[in-house]
């Protein structure tokens, strides 16, 4: 089972108390031994194999979708169709690219740490925002703090050529991600749907 090089230091920490809890106090040992099988479960990174179809996007985050709105972006000034991906503790929190593209800007956007599935929390939540620039129009991509989830990881740079599913960032202990899409697509999922990262296909290209 491949690891996310964020979960080592966590996933070692622990297993180092494990031991030294087992050689010393065995009947004690159980708590680390599930804080360690925690680590593994959490920091898990599985291979995903996006779908070949030309003009899909897929979910940047697995979960399950908690909001489908038209509103306006002001990442880029424009209205967009909103699609928000709530992570519990148990998902994958490996993030993924939604379509081929280019990196236009990453920026960090400081902020507070409300639950992440609140409707403002897209908002006034603390997050990472990335904006695609694609054949099919500009997709933003918003990694959303939340109460407990206090920091993203974003691996890519301005410039940076994607791929649909490529692994683009992560969160650390549950959280939300939003993507927001050009307004002429057709959306094929569903408010309550759990999705997968990089395989589930939101929405399609309208023909």
């Amino acid at each position: 089972m491949r690891i996310a090089k964020e979960g080592l230091p966590f996933i070692g920490g622990s297993s180092l108390v494990l031991l030294l809890t087992y050689l010393t106090v065995p009947w004690f040992s159980v708590l680390p031994f599930l804080i360690t099988l925690f680590f593994l479960v959490f920091f898990r990174d599985p291979q995903r194999i996006p779908p070949a179809t030309k003009g899909v996007f897929v979910a940047p985050a697995d979960g399950k979708i908690i909001k489908i709105e038209r509103e306006h972006s002001n990442s880029i000034d424009s209205d967009v169709i909103a699609i928000s991906i709530f992570m519990s503790p148990l998902n994958v929190h490996i993030n993924r690219i939604p379509c081929n593209g280019v990196v236009e800007s990453v920026q960090h956007r400081p902020g507070g740490f409300k639950a992440a599935y609140t409707d403002d929390a897209s908002l006034s939540n603390e997050q990472i925002v990335v904006i695609l620039s694609t054949e099919y129009g500009r997709i933003v991509l918003k990694q959303i703090a939340g109460f407990l989830a206090r920091r993203a990881v974003c691996y890519v740079t301005p410039g940076d050529k994607v791929t649909i599913g490529k692994r683009y960032g992560m969160i650390k202990f549950g959280s939300r991600v939003d993507i927001e899409l050009p307004v002429d697509v057709e959306v094929i999922v569903r408010e309550g749907q759990i999705v997968k990262a990089g395989e589930t296909v939101l929405a399609t290209v309208k023909r």
